[in-house]
């Protein structure tokens, strides 16, 4: 490639360095730029975490991808690159499998990657993720000279660097080792982050900064499944206790009569099997957070003696007489309407006031449109890793049969659709596929798979008048829900609707619509 060509389409990239734009369609212009000045069918740009490689922007590949966290010591292709000092090509005979495989969009089938190179990003001197170029067809990257990839390299990390110096700057230089933890803290040994992008989601994690700066008393509500526990984990993280423990207590797990000794603690002989004096949550999380879960099942009696212990810091064990005095940051969570409890007399009116000081509504599945698909992502990589598959993805019908579907249990029942979806899906398989492709019917999704497989596309209502009128008012329903689904990217929607990203343009301000 001579260095005008390449001159040309970078000038749009440089151009975008001195313009205040938001981070994801910073890193779209980026892809889209690269796709267009070196032949692939798919790119991505991931940044390093640790073990583990985020995708931050994908063009031409399949949305859950962004849900996807990937392992490096599971994907060899991706050790390679990030080992390098600058751009490799993979031999298009390469036996290493592909992260990629079967994840190009718009594709039916089991197609697989057949052409990859890619480039590790460095800023100030140390390694921040990678840029990956993908293609179908086994010679596309022969004609590609890696100068060009590493020049281009070069101005990707200058863009990432921008974005992540205004992104500081609009934080007020928040933390980064802090705003990590946010999802370096999830109980067990699963990697744990909030993932979404919808408006909704977006919400939400403003709320959780925002009062994880404090040290106000929390209440979480939101229906069963939607992740409180990991809410209050990222509240907790954002806070100036993140370096203290945070204990959790699910107070619907115990009967009432150990939940007091759980809370408190007791001493020796306190009561029957108290053979040994013991602290409580509230002395063991004390300098941190203390999370009660399902906080609506508590007593009232239990209420009022967490009343004197939130108001005053002073706790007695149980069989004690002596003060322990503990500086604990509560965070509750109900599936409950607890107002509603306070107003039939099964919950004490001042402690519900005193849980609710900062009040945070968990949005349900059902409300964060594509998101669905991203999540989904994450739980596809982490069942292909346990099931040791080269590739675990979702067909087009599942993927609509997802985003149709009400979700009652929310995230809960995504994570366990993907697990038994996966498993059911390869024991029917009579040899262990390279790629296993999940489809609505594997989904078995109550009244959306046989919609989704016989309907695909939902007929709107006719709007009364000529048949222009009625053609033009489908016209723009349609368009608006697309629009919706791909959260306003015009070239995502472009795509699905099988138009080019300029027409549907022009149809759109013709519709009104811009």
């Amino acid at each position: 490639m001579t260095a005008k060509p390449l001159l040309t389409a970078l000038l749009p990239l440089v151009a975008d360095l001195s313009r205040e734009l938001p981070e994801g369609e910073r890193y779209r212009r980026l892809l889209q730029t690269m796709r267009a000045l070196l032949p692939c069918d798919a790119a991505a740009l991931l940044r390093l975490d640790g073990e583990w490689l985020v995708p931050l922007a994908v063009d031409g590949l399949s949305p859950d991808t962004l849900g996807r966290r990937f392992k490096i010591s599971e994907h060899p292709r991706f050790e390679i690159l990030l080992s390098s000092p600058g751009p490799t090509r993979f031999d298009s005979d390469s036996q290493l499998p592909d992260p990629y495989d079967g994840l190009v969009a718009g594709l039916h089938g089991h197609l697989e990657v057949h052409d990859c190179m890619g480039c590790p990003l460095f800023i100030d001197d140390q390694p921040w993720g990678l840029l990956t170029l993908d293609a179908l067809d086994n010679e596309r990257f022969e004609r590609v000279e890696l100068d060009a990839l590493q020049a281009f390299a070069s101005l990707a990390a200058a863009t990432v660097n921008v974005a992540e110096r205004i992104e500081r700057l609009a934080l007020r230089a928040e933390d980064e080792h802090q705003r990590a933890e946010i999802y370096r803290q999830a109980s067990g040994q699963q990697y744990k982050e909030m993932i979404g992008q919808s408006k909704a989601h977006k919400r939400l994690v403003e709320e959780i900064k925002l009062v994880g700066g404090s040290d106000l008393t929390v209440l979480i509500t939101g229906e069963t499944g939607v992740g409180k526990e990991l809410v209050a984990q990222a509240i907790h993280a954002a806070s100036s206790r993140a370096d203290k423990p945070m204990i959790s207590l699910n107070c619907a797990a115990l009967p009432e009569t150990l939940v007091e000794s759980e809370l408190f603690g007791h001493v020796r002989g306190a009561f029957t099997g108290a053979l040994n004096e013991r602290r409580g949550k509230f002395e063991l999380a004390n300098g941190g957070t203390l999370f009660l879960d399902e906080v609506g099942e508590l007593s009232l009696s239990v209420q009022a003696k967490l009343l004197r212990v939130l108001q005053s810091g002073q706790l007695q064990r149980l069989g004690s007489d002596k003060e322990h005095q503990v500086d604990v940051r509560l965070i509750a969570a109900t599936n409950r309407d607890l107002a509603e409890e306070v107003r039939n007399g099964r919950y004490r009116a001042d402690f519900y006031h005193r849980l609710s000081v900062y009040p945070l509504q968990v949005p349900a599945l059902r409300e964060r449109g594509r998101d669905v698909l991203l999540l989904a992502g994450f739980f596809l990589e982490q069942n292909r890793s346990r099931m040791g598959l080269g590739s675990l993805r979702l067909t087009s019908d599942a993927q609509a049969a997802l985003l149709a579907y009400n979700w009652p249990g929310n995230v809960r029942e995504l994570e366990h659709l993907i697990g038994r979806s996966a498993l059911k899906a390869l024991g029917n398989c009579r040899e262990r596929p390279k790629i296993l492709s999940l489809s609505a019917q594997d989904l078995d999704l109550p009244d959306v798979s046989a919609a989704v497989l016989e309907a695909p596309v939902e007929a709107a209502p006719i709007a009364t008048g000529d048949l222009r009128q009625a053609t033009e008012h489908y016209q723009r329903q349609v368009i608006s829900a697309c629009l919706e689904r791909h959260q306003h990217n015009w070239a995502g929607a472009a795509r699905e609707l099988g138009l080019d990203r300029a027409n549907l343009g022009r149809m759109a301000k013709r519709l009104g619509l811009k």
